[in-house]
């Protein structure tokens, strides 16, 4: 009988997961930045140009006048809750699927992985919201000339003493709508894909590589076009003055395609989507001191590594080896990590 493999320690599955976690945050960060500056914008006046007439425009602006750090403002909040929403986000998806299963080996079908997807997205809500209400007033303070807050702690703290816990959470029915529903389609979106990529008297476990990629590619692709506009609402709901829109998401969504129509919803998709490359050309970095947890972290976004109930994990061989003594300690947060790098 093959030698049954070790158990992993929790310890390092939380270690590996938050080391992976936060060079997630750091690639993909810079895109972030362009994508809540262009959310947030305010509308040009007649006959003026816009303030950032695209990503790109955005991106080197931001460069320009601020210079590298411009492009990592407000890190420091998701950095700091990466970890904990893993765990949180993979007990949800846990849950959701043991909630709908008879047996453990029942195989769910595709509305019962949405279910159970948007499950994950609600678990993670509570960490979510706070971070992103930091993130998103730290990353368009320097835009906006107006410099308030010295930081995440600063932020945080300011935010208490004026509004209270309220106040740290304000957009939570925002982040809910974005992240149930995305969380779900993204879940069973992979899952159909993976199933379609199979080839016939072939298991998923055997799918290749760049079938992998591709399927969590395209599965971030549908994720996105379900959260990009309460995305866009959340960011505009957050960063408001206090006041501006007292009944909440409705007033943002009636302001929004009032002044610039149906379109605007959609504001920042193209950095979203972007982000997906620089990823994987640091991801492809082999002299890397800790080769696997970067590679981990590094591989987010629309095409970031996949993990799924099967333990497919993409990294190359001799990587995918159980017995491989750099993989002994990481294997599950690991393929964690990566999924959720297409998440966010």
């Amino acid at each position: 009988m093959a030698d049954q493999p070790k158990p992993i320690s929790p310890l390092k599955n939380l270690l590996a997961g938050g080391f992976g976690g936060v060079c997630l945050v750091f690639v993909g960060h810079p895109l972030d930045t362009v994508k809540v500056r262009l959310q947030t914008q305010p509308p040009s006046l007649p006959g003026q140009p816009p303030m950032y007439s695209g990503t790109f425009d955005c991106f080197r602006k931001t460069l320009f006048r601020e210079g590298i750090r411009g492009l990592y403002r407000g890190m420091a909040a998701p950095i700091i809750g990466v970890t904990p929403m893993f765990a949180v986000c993979f007990f949800g998806f846990g849950l959701g699927k043991k909630l709908q299963q008879k047996h453990p080996e029942d195989v769910l079908s595709y509305p019962q992985l949405f279910a159970a997807g948007m499950l994950s997205g609600v678990f993670t809500t509570g960490i979510m919201t706070p971070g992103e209400r930091i993130k998103c007033l730290l990353q368009i303070q320097a835009s906006s000339g107006e410099t308030k807050y010295t930081g995440t702690l600063d932020c945080a703290k300011k935010l208490y003493q004026e509004f209270g816990i309220r106040g740290i959470y304000k957009g939570t029915v925002l982040t809910l709508m974005r992240d149930v529903p995305a969380s779900g389609m993204y879940f069973m979106t992979y899952e159909w894909l993976k199933n379609i990529f199979t080839p016939e008297g072939k298991r998923v476990s055997e799918l290749s590589v760049p079938r992998i990629l591709v399927a969590g590619g395209i599965a971030g692709i549908f994720n996105w076009a379900v959260a990009i506009p309460p995305d866009v609402l959340k960011s505009r709901f957050q960063t408001a003055p206090p006041g501006k829109y007292p009944n909440g998401f409705r007033d943002v969504l009636r302001e929004l395609i009032r002044d610039e129509g149906v379109t605007s919803l959609y504001k920042g998709f193209n950095a979203v989507m972007i982000r997906a490359f620089p990823a994987n050309a640091v991801s492809s970095w082999q002299g890397c001191a800790f080769p696997l947890g970067l590679r981990a972290g590094c591989m987010w976004s629309d095409f970031a590594c996949s993990w799924d109930r099967t333990g497919v994990s993409v990294l190359p061989k001799p990587y995918l080896q159980p017995e491989h003594s750099l993989f002994a300690p990481f294997p599950e947060a690991i393929r964690r990590t990566c999924l959720w790098g297409s998440l966010r």
